[in-house]
C-alpha cells in the first residue's frame, strides 16, 4: 500500500504535520513518497522515497494533500484519470474539502484497515475552440467566466442548442456541486450536497433585480458566448487558474466531466456537520 503526500510548505504548520504525516504511514505499513524538490526536509526519513506527483499520482492508492482548499484543488488535477484516491489534510484558514485537521493524524491508521468511506465528486470539462482547435480542461469546484478589465460584460447561455437567457453581468460561474460552497455560495447560489450530480450556474453582480442561480441536469452541455463589444473580452479561469482569454463572439462548451475524483472521509463527518462548524460557526 502506497501513500503519497503532496504539501503545500507556504501554510503555517504544514512542514511538521508532513513530517507526522510521514511517521503515522510508515507506522502503519504504508510505503510514503514525496516530491524531490523536498529531499532536503525529509533526508532523515530514510524509509520515504523521492518521486515526482505526477507519477506517484498515477501508481500510489492515495495522495495526501496537506494545506489548504487550494492545496487541494491543485493536487486533485493530478488525480484526474486515475483511481486514486485523496485525502486533504488541513493546515490552511477554512480546509472546507479536508478530511482530516493538523490535530487528527492518529485517524490515518484508518487507511490500512480501509475503514474509510469515499465520495465520488463530479468534474466539469471546458472546452474553447480557437485557432488551433479544441483545447479542454477540467475543474473540480468552478469555471468562472468573468470581465478582464472590471467593466459589465454581454453574454448569452445556452442549453443543449436552446437559449438560456441573454446577461448583463461581471462574469457567470459554472460548478459543480463541490463548487457549491466556494466562489458560488459567495456570489449568491445555493448550497449542494456534494454526492449529487448536477451543474450550477451563477451569475455574477448581474446587472438585473430579478437574476437567480439555475441548476442543470448533469448531462446538459452547456455553451457560452461572448458579446461583449470591442476589446472589453472576458477571461476563463478554472479552479482558480487563468486559462483563456475571450473575444467577441467567441464561446466556450461546459459539461459533466469524463472523470469523478475521489475523497476519503476517515472520521465520518456529514457534509452539513462540515458546513455547520467551518462556514457558520465562525461568522456567529
Amino acid at each position: 500500500m502506497k501513500a503519497a503526500l503532496y504539501p503545500n510548505f507556504q501554510k503555517k504548520n504544514a512542514l511538521g504535520c508532513a513530517r507526522r504525516t510521514c511517521d503515522m504511514l510508515n507506522n502503519s505499513g504504508i510505503e510514503v513518497s514525496i516530491s524531490e524538490q523536498f529531499r532536503e526536509n525529509f533526508s532523515d526519513k530514510t524509509f520515504v522515497k523521492f518521486e515526482d506527483i505526477d507519477v506517484s499520482a498515477k501508481n500510489a492508492d492515495f495522495v495526501i494533500a496537506i494545506g489548504g482548499d487550494g492545496t487541494i484543488l491543485r493536487c486533485a488535477k493530478y488525480l484526474i484519470g486515475t483511481d486514486t484516491k485523496l485525502l486533504g489534510i488541513n493546515t490552511g484558514t477554512l480546509g472546507f474539502m479536508a478530511g482530516l485537521e493538523a490535530d487528527q493524524l492518529d485517524k490515518l491508521a484508518l487507511l490500512r484497515s480501509g475503514d474509510y468511506e469515499v465520495s465520488q465528486r463530479m468534474t466539469l470539462d471546458v472546452t474553447f475552440s480557437g485557432k488551433d482547435g479544441d483545447i479542454t480542461y477540467t475543474a473540480l469546484n468552478e469555471v468562472a467566466v468573468r470581465s478582464g478589465s472590471f467593466r459589465i460584460c454581454d453574454f448569452d447561455v445556452c442549453s443543449n442548442g436552446y437559449l438560456i437567457g441573454k446577461y448583463r453581468a461581471d462574469g457567470v460561474l459554472f460548478s459543480t456541486p463541490s463548487g457549491s460552497t466556494a466562489y458560488a455560495l459567495s456570489a449568491g447560489g445555493p448550497v449542494i450536497e456534494p454526492d449529487l450530480e448536477c451543474i450550477e450556474m451563477t451569475l455574477i453582480c448581474p446587472h438585473s433585480l430579478f437574476s437567480r442561480a439555475t441548476l442543470f441536469s448533469c448531462d446538459k452541455k452547456l455553451r457560452m458566448t461572448d458579446r461583449t463589444a470591442g476589446s472589453e473580452s472576458m477571461v476563463i479561469s478554472v479552479d482558480g487558474d487563468l486559462y483563456k482569454r475571450l473575444g467577441e463572439n467567441d464561446s466556450i462548451e461546459i459539461a459533466r466531466g469524463k472523470n469523478n475524483v475521489k475523497f476519503i472521509n476517515l472520521i465520518g463527518n456529514s457534509f452539513h456537520e462540515s458546513l455547520c462548524r467551518k462556514m457558520c460557526r465562525p461568522i456567529k
